[in-house]
């Protein structure tokens, strides 16, 4: 809706110099008032299924475009009658045909700024007494091309029909506003509508324009967030014939049914919108108004320097239609509200729409979409291209197809797959943890008898603790690779398996100052207590703690994909960044694993009370087999045999200590209670 401004009395010099050139369009709708609403609408239209032969003029068609008209001059007339909206102004309109055409809709709307001809002697002159003019305007394309013609002489554009997102750019639309909801709105319904469905394969139709290829291209960046391929997207043209709707049903292989928009109501809201802004307008009161120096507007005396600015009330027009509450956006956009309805066909046979839900863009994230599931009536068809892979199996891509489109192939032996089918991964269960926790379990119940205290109660827990944290790190190595995962997978690696070292290290450290305590005149243990045992199991883990922090800070390890292994696979891996560092780290492990079999190797012949040690050194026997063993290993293998190397190095030594150091005790606490006692711990080996 165009609005302008024509300043001047009759008789003035300036106006009896101006006339009316060109032959006048006599096919418009005329009703004086206070203020002139003009209106353009599609009245006629030419639709041809062939080439034009220029040698007889095209019979027009009367298009839906009446019903709107009529909608426009009852809403104005409605006006009128009200004592509670614009009492003292009386609005007119004067309604123009723009065939749906852009040259046809700019001439009318000239004709629209151009006033009123008046009949007269010689030429015709034109009436310019009037406060204001207004016009509708429908399309996208036309709306664009006529605001821009005419921006310099309009007040404010109201469209009831355009629904590009290009036209909420302000800078380039200052002045225009509408009542039709924008198709970004449109675009987001239609995006979480597929995605609660789970459609992931979906058709794309549009008319053959610029404005549907820029509304479609919109929805297929929405879309693709949540999945959504377009198994095509087609575009039909204008004038449909036989051939393009043979085509166009031909591709969608549905039928086609078409759902008419409300452009009567928001017809009736864009008249609504143009009284209350008068309205609102007439009810400024003198230096609280909007212009400089708190002036206020009079919709029937505009001043040259306030016309633009009506857009002022435009925008802030807050009002009710028909029950509905009315309002914009900072673009100048209504809040889009959409009614959700399905086709469905009666017993008769017959067709007929069915609301089943609503969209509210005015609704918080989440709750914008709402639908009534058991009242909708599906297809035989479904929108996948393929459906979701069964357990076991994985995703196999399709070349040169989108991605719903996929194959489903077993997982290989010993690989598991998740949850989506998308990928497989090494079988992996931490049931492994839940065993250590178990026998923490036992001996914190079995704390006061003589074998777990003899065993030192507090490393004893602590290593337990520590090992079931450390089969929990097997879990890191699995799963797709990203950054944050690699650099948290290595680092917990060294520094769990430091912690467990680290504690039997102690409790072999406390087992010799056991045994020299007990010589005449030793007082070690006074300088080798709880404190000091706790001490030197975190000073130990320290040096490594620093080790992978300079390895972070330095060259961190990640995700990479890596073609050099297999030039037809792309293999995603986890990749050291220092291989110094990484070696560091389990060169510190091998210190710290040497140092305690040392100790313990040492102690294996003290008296049998203080046997622990000969379990340590066996367990230290199993810790080297299996890292010496990884070593090699793990340089000659590559991608997910990496991973499974680095897993069964971690849960072999990690049952390795585990077994060796506790199962004895659990055995003799669980099925041999009778030995567990003082005298027995005294005078039998273990």
């Amino acid at each position: 809706m165009f609005l302008s401004l024509f300043r001047g009395t009759p008789g003035s010099a300036a106006l009896d110099n101006c006339v009316f050139l060109g032959v006048e369009e006599k096919n418009s709708l005329y009703e004086d008032g206070d203020v002139v609403i003009g209106g353009l609408f599609p009245l006629h239209y030419s639709p041809e299924s062939s080439l034009p032969t220029y040698k007889t003029k095209p019979t027009p068609n009367i298009s839906r475009a009446l019903r709107w008209i009529q909608t426009m001059t009852f809403a104005i007339k409605e006006i009128n009658q009200r004592s509670d909206l614009l009492p003292q102004l009386k609005l007119g309109y004067h309604i123009r045909d723009s065939c749906d055409d852009i040259p046809v809709a700019l001439r009318a709307l000239l004709l629209l700024v151009n006033g009123q001809p008046e009949r007269g002697s010689g030429a015709e002159n034109v009436n310019r007494n009037r406060a204001m003019e207004r016009s509708f305007n429908s399309s996208n394309l036309g709306c664009a091309a006529v605001y821009r013609t005419v921006s310099p002489v309009i007040i404010g554009d109201v469209s009831y029909f355009a629904s590009c997102s290009c036209l909420s750019d302000q800078r380039e639309f200052p002045t225009f506003m509408r009542t039709m909801p924008s198709d970004a709105f449109q675009i987001r319904a239609l995006a979480r509508l597929v995605s609660y469905f789970g459609w992931t394969w979906v058709g794309v139709i549009g008319v053959e324009s610029d404005y549907a290829r820029f509304a479609i291209q919109l929805f297929l960046q929405e879309s693709v967030q949540y999945g959504v391929c377009a198994a095509y997207t087609h575009f039909y043209p204008v004038t449909l014939s036989q051939q393009a709707l043979d085509k166009l049903l031909n591709v969608i292989q549905v039928p086609l049914h078409s759902h008419g928009l409300r452009v009567s109501y928001n017809v009736y809201k864009a008249v609504y919108l143009v009284a209350h802004a008068l309205q609102d307008m007439s009810d400024c009161k003198g230096g609280k108004g909007p212009f400089s120096n708190g002036t206020c507007a009079d919709p029937k005396h505009f001043k040259p320097w306030q016309v633009r600015l009506l857009i002022h009330y435009l925008r802030r027009a807050n009002f009710s239609a028909l029950g509905e509450e009315v309002n914009f956006d900072q673009n100048g956009d209504p809040i889009a509200y959409y009614d959700l309805v399905n086709w469905q066909r009666s017993p008769d046979g017959s067709l007929h729409l069915v609301k089943v839900g609503f969209y509210d863009a005015s609704s918080p994230a989440g709750y914008s979409l709402v639908i009534n599931d058991s009242v909708i009536q599906w297809p035989a068809s479904r929108s996948v291209c393929s459906d979701s892979c069964p357990p076991g199996s994985r995703v196999a891509r399709r070349k040169g197809e989108p991605i719903c489109c996929f194959d489903c192939v077993p997982c290989a032996e010993g690989e598991v797959s998740n949850e989506t089918g998308v990928l497989c991964s090494v079988f992996y269960h931490p049931f492994s943890s839940c065993i250590s926790l178990s026998i923490l379990a036992i001996f914190f119940m079995y704390k006061d008898t003589p074998l777990v205290r003899a065993n030192n109660m507090e490393l004893s827990f602590l290593l337990l603790v520590f090992l079931a944290v450390c089969f929990l790190v097997g879990l890191l190595f699995i799963g797709e690779p990203s950054d944050w995962l690699c650099r948290i997978r290595y680092p917990a690696f060294g520094i769990s398996v430091a912690l467990c070292i680290s504690c039997l290290l102690a409790k072999t450290a406390v087992v010799l100052m056991a045994f020299r305590s007990t010589l005449p005149g030793s007082n070690v243990m006074k300088w080798f207590g709880p404190n000091q045992q706790r001490a030197s199991v975190f000073l130990g883990t320290a040096v490594q703690v620093i080790i992978c922090l300079i390895w972070l800070l330095t060259s961190p390890p990640h995700a990479n994909s890596n073609t050099d292994y297999h030039s037809a696979t792309i293999i995603m891996e986890c990749v050291t960044g220092s291989e110094v560092c990484f070696w560091c780290v389990l060169g510190y492990i091998g210190i710290l694993a040497c140092m305690c079999f040392l100790m313990a190797f040492l102690a294996r012949k003290l008296p049998d009370n203080f046997n622990e040690a000969k379990f340590i050194t066996f367990s230290m026997l199993i810790f080297f087999a299996v890292w010496i063993t990884f070593i090699p290993v793990y340089v000659s293998t590559a991608g997910k045999y990496t991973v499974a190397v680095h897993i069964f190095a971690i849960l072999a030594s990690a049952f390795g200590l585990l077994f060796c150091i506790f199962a004895p005790k659990c055995y003799i606490i669980i099925l041999k209670p009778e030995k567990n006692s003082k005298k027995h711990i005294m005078q039998s080996k273990l």
